[in-house]
Parts: structure tokens; C-alpha cells; sequence
């Protein structure tokens, strides 16, 4: 009822868009993510979030364009150091570790309050601004127009790489594209559950869609009203609770409805190809 209540606040009004941004964001590309297994470079590209967080400050006085650029930086580095799968994972750590030093480099240099760089870390929902609120507008459209443009070409590239490439498909260039509009989503998801937690949107929501249906189109859509329901759920239920921070609430429902599709995805997907067969 007390959720209910500060609804008619901006504060709230500013979270729940953000997450409904965010949510949509994240479950268009998680579905990709899973698929082309780069839970690591999520994870991976939202720490590094933190190091141009922290640039930002030392620089501009900004940390949500500073955690911006850093992560299309990160990303650019990550593509061209690790082209091939097998090389990927070792060339995210490495960056990761180089990327965490520049950080706390970073930081040193900063005489005023780090805390926008460290609420990168954490996510502030509650404390999102109408010019933070903006530029989540601004990324949330240029990530669904840019995966709605590349959507078929991609998901050729992801399921069969080899018979991608041999049919011309430009399959490194769209490599680059989804590494940047991965940064740009998670940089996006920070805001919301921070950069340690990112993986409840950006992944499992996904995780969770597969276990559900095998339809490409299907589990795109599957991810996206998981990752809205866990995104705008937690933040209700975080209004609800005076001592319960909306992140928690966020991970746990992205956790549970992961649970659920675990249980009830077998049965799912055998109605759905019984349907399918021909009598």
C-alpha cells in the first residue's frame, strides 16, 4: 500500500521509467549474450564502468558519461583483442585488471565526494535525475534501433559463425556493433542495480527465456517481460520497504522467475512441439 503512496512523487515516477528503460534494453541483448556466451564481457564491461565513472569525475565532474564513454572504450578493446571466442575471455581479464588499477588511480586524483562513481558500483534508482532520466531515454532508443537493424544478420552470426561468414555475412563488424551496444546497455543497467549486479538484468532474464521456448523472436520477447518484471517489481516492492533496498528485490525476482523457468521450461517446450507436430 505504501508503494501505492509515493507513486504521485517524482522520485518514484523517475525509477520506474528508468527501469522499464533499462529492462528493455538489456532483455533485447540478453538473449544474444547468452547465446554468443559473453556473460564475462557483461560482467566485465560493468566493472570497467566504474573506471570511466571515475575518469569522468577527474575530468568532466561527470560520472554517467565518464562510465559512458569508458565502457564503448572497453568494449573496442575488447573486440579488438579478443576477435576469437576462445581468446575472448582472456583478453576481458586482462583489460578488467588493467581497467580496476586506472580506476583506483582515478579516484586518487579526485579531491570532491566519490560516491557518483561508487553508486556506480551499487545503482541508484531512487536518485535518477530528469537529465539522468534523458540521456536513459537517449541510450535505451539508440539500443533498440541499432538490435532491431542488425537483428537477423546477428542472430545468423550467433547461432553458425562459419556459414555466416560464407555467405558474406560481415560477421566481425557486427561483433563491434553488439560489444558497443552492450556497453551502452549495461552502462544504461548500472543505473538501476549497479555495475556488480548487472548480470540480474542483463543475463538472467535471458537465462530464463531459454529455458522456455526455442523461437529466437519468442525468447526476445520472454526476456524482455522477465527483465521488466524483475526491474519495475523490485523497485515497487523496494518503496514498500523501509529497510530492504530496491536491488535487492530486483536480483531476487530476476532469480526466481530463472527458478521457475528451470521447472516449468521442459514442460513448456514439449506442449509447444506436441502443438507443432503434424497430426
Amino acid at each position: 500500500m505504501m508503494a501505492f503512496l509515493y507513486l504521485s512523487e517524482r522520485f518514484a515516477q523517475h525509477a520506474l521509467i528508468a527501469g522499464t528503460l533499462v529492462a528493455i534494453a538489456c532483455g533485447m541483448i540478453g538473449p544474444f549474450v547468452v547465446t554468443r556466451q559473453m556473460a564475462f564481457a557483461v560482467h566485465g564491461t560493468a566493472e570497467l564502468a566504474f573506471t570511466g565513472a571515475a575518469a569522468g569525475l577527474v575530468i568532466a565532474d561527470n560520472a554517467l558519461v565518464g562510465a559512458l564513454i569508458g565502457s564503448v572504450v572497453v568494449a573496442v578493446a575488447i573486440g579488438l583483442l579478443g576477435d576469437r571466442p576462445r581468446e575472448r575471455d582472456s583478453a576481458i581479464g586482462v583489460v578488467l585488471a588493467f581497467g580496476l588499477g586506472l580506476g583506483v588511480l582515478f579516484l586518487g586524483f579526485y579531491q570532491g565526494f566519490a560516491t557518483a562513481a561508487t553508486n556506480i558500483l551499487f545503482g541508484t534508482i531512487y536518485g535518477v535525475s530528469q537529465g539522468q532520466l534523458g540521456l536513459l531515454v537517449a541510450i535505451a532508443l539508440v539500443v533498440v534501433a541499432v538490435m532491431v537493424a542488425v537483428y537477423r544478420p546477428l542472430l545468423f552470426a550467433s547461432v553458425d559463425t562459419e556459414v555466416a561468414r560464407s555467405r558474406g555475412v560481415p560477421v566481425r563488424a557486427l561483433g563491434f556493433v553488439f560489444l558497443i551496444v552492450l556497453a551502452l546497455a549495461v552502462t544504461e543497467a548500472a543505473q538501476v542495480v549497479g555495475t556488480l549486479l548487472v548480470l540480474s538484468l542483463a543475463i538472467t532474464p535471458a537465462a530464463a527465456a531459454h529455458r522456455c521456448s526455442a523461437n529466437p523472436v519468442t525468447v526476445t520477447w520472454l526476456s524482455i517481460a522477465f527483465a521488466v518484471i524483475a526491474a519495475d517489481g523490485g523497485i515497487l516492492a523496494g518503496l514498500a520497504s523501509d529497510t530492504i533496498k530496491p536491488t535487492v528485490f530486483v536480483t531476487t525476482f530476476s532469480f526466481v522467475i530463472y527458478i521457475g523457468a528451470r521447472l516449468a521450461g521442459p514442460a513448456i517446450t514439449r506442449r509447444t512441439a506436441s502443438r507443432a507436430r503434424p497430426a
